[in-house]
């Protein structure tokens, strides 16, 4: 699988750091443009989030700054690496606020990525999976917090939903769930987290150091260095052990 690991990074100087050669994730909302530019030149790859679910809990819609996201994306869609780019979306919308917005992507498929919200129906995620190359699962409405024993629960019903033999008819994102706890137990291509940039300078970490930079950089080895499943596994057993996971 793929682990894109989210930013921001601060500090500033820990940045090239931790962006070099590695998979990155940049929201509209949050983006430090020199950072984006920096992991265009050397980054392995890089993905584009609409920026829907920061401006959400800020009270601002996808609709205050759709024609400016599609600019961005414009811009940085030709780039080698740009993998793809999160479609817009209304998060705890309708379906049908989402499905409008799918009918009025400008660019190719394989360059976006429609996100199926967990509250959402089943049926809306099996239409998705047999239509789109990649899709997103993001958590949201009674799913909305992660690591709840319904998230859990929700989550498995999703693949089950979408998998034959235990392997999804599509690839599959993890929005905010780049956490082996959850993505070792489930067939994903991919999934994002802000965990490094936010806690890398965390002094309660066990590893903790003088140095920032190396405490990323052994953060970002633990999570790489495992894999998601390659068919679907069951749910933990102690399913609300992890509380809200990042």
């Amino acid at each position: 699988m793929i682990h894109y690991h989210g930013t921001p990074i601060t500090p500033e100087r820990s940045a090239t750091k931790f962006i070099d050669g590695r998979h990155m994730f940049f929201s509209y909302a949050t983006v430090i443009p020199s950072q984006l530019e920096f992991a265009a030149e050397f980054a392995s790859s890089l993905a584009l989030d609409n920026g829907a679910f920061s401006n959400w809990r800020n009270g601002k819609s996808i609709h205050d700054y759709i024609d400016d996201l599609y600019l961005w994306y414009s811009e940085w869609l030709p780039y080698p690496n740009c993998d793809w780019v999160l479609i817009p979306d209304v998060i705890d919308g309708l379906e049908s606020d989402n499905d409008k917005l799918l009918a009025e992507w400008p660019f190719c498929r394989s360059q976006g990525v429609p996100i199926w919200h967990l509250h959402e129906s089943l049926y809306r995620l099996e239409k998705l999976a047999c239509e789109w190359p990649r899709i997103a699962l993001g958590s949201s409405g009674e799913y909305g917090t992660i690591g709840t024993d319904r998230w859990w629960q929700r989550v498995a019903d999703a693949f089950h939903r979408i998998c034959i033999d235990g392997q999804p008819i599509t690839k599959v994102h993890g929005l905010r769930m780049l956490n082996p706890d959850i993505f070792t137990r489930f067939p994903f291509a991919s999934a994002d987290s802000c965990n490094v940039a936010l806690h890398h300078s965390d002094s309660t970490r066990i590893y903790q150091s003088k140095d920032h930079k190396m405490n990323g950089l052994i953060m970002l080895h633990n999570i790489e260095k495992q894999q998601s499943a390659t068919r679907l596994k069951g749910i933990p057993k102690q399913q609300g052990l992890f509380g809200e996971l990042t």
